[in-house]
């Protein structure tokens, strides 16, 4: 059984397609450095604070002139 051959076609896609790198700069890049562009193009999505982490930054740092924090 051989080994699974690498996406070249995917590779090449990305690199010089959607990244629109040119040839000379995407045949030097290291395979980290192709996937570290790759993620850049699908940033890992965060979610929004909870109410519970809102109120708590909300009594940390109040507005001026608001004593009770809200």
């Amino acid at each position: 059984m051989s080994a699974p051959r690498f996406p070249w076609d995917e590779a090449m896609s990305l690199g010089l397609g959607q990244l629109r790198l040119p040839p000379e700069i995407f045949w030097r890049l290291t395979l980290p450095e192709l996937a570290a562009a790759a993620r850049a193009l699908r940033p890992v999505r965060q979610h929004g604070m909870s109410r519970q982490s809102l109120r708590r930054m909300m009594l940390a740092f109040p507005d001026e002139g608001c004593e009770s924090g809200q």
